[in-house]
């Protein structure tokens, strides 16, 4: 991954997805805890309290959140599987971004019960 913050691990234990369409799904269910300004990102809270962070694409902040459209909002109880934002992944790259989604345990470095990551992990 070339974001230092994500695959270094500063922001959580996560994973990186090569999207094969431009449609974003929730990897967990919860209580949608934030969604960016500039709909690049969303937060999720679990039951468990697992704080889980999509971020649609690499560097993509300052694309304004142009080749988004986010379908929650804060407060929204979403299911793991459901839709939950659109990203033109033919508009990110052609702003040079990356269309990798990358997904964070935000609050992993609090819990004890951490799962080993692997190198080559199937998802």
């Amino acid at each position: 991954m070339e974001d230092p913050v994500f695959s270094q691990g500063a922001m959580g234990i996560g994973v990186a997805v090569n999207p094969s369409s431009d449609n974003v799904y929730a990897p967990v269910s919860g209580n949608v805890t934030m969604v960016a300004a500039t709909k690049h990102g969303i937060g999720i809270s679990t039951a468990e309290g697992r704080d889980i962070l999509i971020h649609m694409g690499v560097d993509t902040v300052e694309l304004k959140g142009k080749p988004f459209k986010v379908l929650v909002n804060s407060g929204d109880e979403v299911k793991a599987g459901e839709k939950i934002a659109v990203m033109n992944r033919q508009e990110v790259e052609a702003n040079g971004r990356l269309s990798t989604i990358i997904v964070v345990e935000t609050n992993s470095a609090e819990r004890k019960d951490k799962p080993e990551l692997s190198q080559n992990r199937d998802c």
